[in-house]
């Protein structure tokens, strides 16, 4: 028999008022009675904000897709129910696709007659596609579009008007700062417009209902171990990862802090140390190494080699027409990658690769892993590239000598990608082999 979309098959609720604010009462747990309306919340970051609110006695509404355990990412509406209840919270696991009007509508109007209202709501759901323009499916597109920015916008407007009548009254949107900067667009223009699009109703919504309820975005400084970024990122990236625990630190004091606190783009790392936080290596997965920096964030100023290459500048325009025959770290590793070729490497790949270099060893290379015993050298390949791959020539033998991943280089923004992805991925195998050679 079909579960209904929403089930708390264990939890009597005593209807606990939310003492918000402005309660007199000293009790630390700041959400103690509060309902919570988290999108995404079977797993990840949005699973950690709802344990973290548990654990004063909140209710949590989890508005999540997943039903029935998935192959790859572990967890259920139903699996972090009880959780949520373990933890000491009460909990309504709602089946609901943000895209779905009637499903958001559903869930809120159970929320409200199971809790008596709404007092908070996070948009974390959101789906993710790291392709450009040409790459990217439609309904890849369509999925982002209606996942993240609409999926965002819908939850907000049909909870605001529950939000309004509440003492905490806030809405915390899981996007980045708003950031113009070209590099942000130009590797996968659909999924920062779609992010950019839940920022955005931060912006407008923030200024549209102060005073009545408190809008912001939270955002990591740095990559967040979640099962998401296991797919992404593959074996090995959590150690280069903070725990989700950091952002339901985060999310605790946005949430808990006054209504006049609204229309700010937070940073996990930089609200944590405001409020006393000095030793971060609690929240690493490894304490000790390097983290891995998250989208959308300037750390570090552009050279004027990195802005020209952002407009369009090719690794032949910077060093000129003329080419002389190629010397140094580059050709170097180039003749191992030659010695490594073989049809078992070119069997299990089938892809070409192009590569433009800038810095100190500028010029255009290829590995062909897609015909015969395969082949490499200097200059364009004989037929067009599946991927093209842009990088300092220091950073594309870091890559190769093993000391740079390719998803450090990636994430960061050293390594910019066109063309599929997926093959990508595959030519790490072969930097790993060559590793040990370099």
């Amino acid at each position: 028999m079909a579960q209904p979309r929403c089930w708390a098959p264990s939890v009597k609720h005593s209807g606990t008022e939310c003492k918000g604010h402005e309660s007199s009462e000293p009790d630390p747990r700041k959400l103690a009675g509060c309902t919570l309306f988290i999108t995404g919340a079977s797993r990840g970051i949005g699973k950690a904000i709802a344990l973290k609110a548990a654990k004063d006695g909140a209710n949590v509404v989890i508005a999540a897709k997943t039903a029935h355990a998935h192959p790859k990412l572990p967890g259920t509406i139903y699996t972090a129910a009880e959780e949520i209840e373990a933890a000491g919270g009460k909990a309504l696991p709602c089946i609901v696709d943000v895209r779905d009007e009637e499903q958001v509508n559903n869930a809120v109007e159970q929320a409200v007659k199971t809790f008596g209202g709404i007092d908070i709501l996070v948009n974390n759901a959101s789906a993710i596609n790291l392709t450009g323009t040409l790459e990217t499916p439609m309904k890849k597109v369509d999925l982002m579009m209606g996942v993240n920015t609409r999926g965002t916008y819908l939850a907000s407007k049909i909870c605001i008007p529950y939000l309004r009548k509440s003492k905490i009254a806030h809405i915390l949107n899981l996007s980045p700062p708003l950031n113009m900067n070209p590099i942000w667009f130009k590797n996968h223009c659909a999924y920062t417009m779609a992010k950019y699009g839940m920022s955005m109703c931060v912006l407008g919504m923030a200024e549209e209902y102060k005073g009545e309820v408190a809008v912001n975005a939270l955002w990591p400084k740095t990559a967040i171990h979640t099962a998401a970024m296991e797919m992404l990122g593959g074996s090995g990236i959590e150690k280069q990862c903070r725990t989700p625990a950091i952002m339901a630190d985060a999310a605790y004091s946005i949430i808990t802090k006054p209504k006049d606190f609204t229309g700010n783009f937070v940073i996990d790392e930089q609200l944590l140390k405001k409020e006393g936080i000095q030793d971060f290596s609690a929240y690493a997965v490894s304490p000790g190494h390097p983290l891995l920096p998250d989208f959308f964030l300037d750390d570090d100023p552009d050279t004027l080699t990195s802005k020209m290459e952002e407009h369009g500048a090719s690794a032949a325009f910077k060093q000129g027409k003329e080419q002389a025959a190629p010397t140094g770290p580059v050709a170097d590793t180039f003749k191992l990658i030659k010695v490594s070729l073989n049809e078992e490497v070119v069997m299990a790949t089938k892809g070409i690769y192009q590569f433009e270099l800038s810095g100190k060893n500028p010029g255009t290379w290829y590995i062909d892993l897609k015909n015969q015993s395969g082949s490499a050298g200097s200059g364009e390949p004989s037929v067009k590239a599946d991927v093209i791959m842009s990088l300092d020539s220091a950073d594309f033998v870091s890559m190769f000598k093993g000391t740079l991943k390719p998803t450090v280089a990636f994430m960061s923004g050293k390594l910019k990608i066109k063309g599929n992805m997926g093959l990508a991925i595959k030519l790490e195998k072969l930097m790993t082999q060559l590793s040990s050679k370099l």
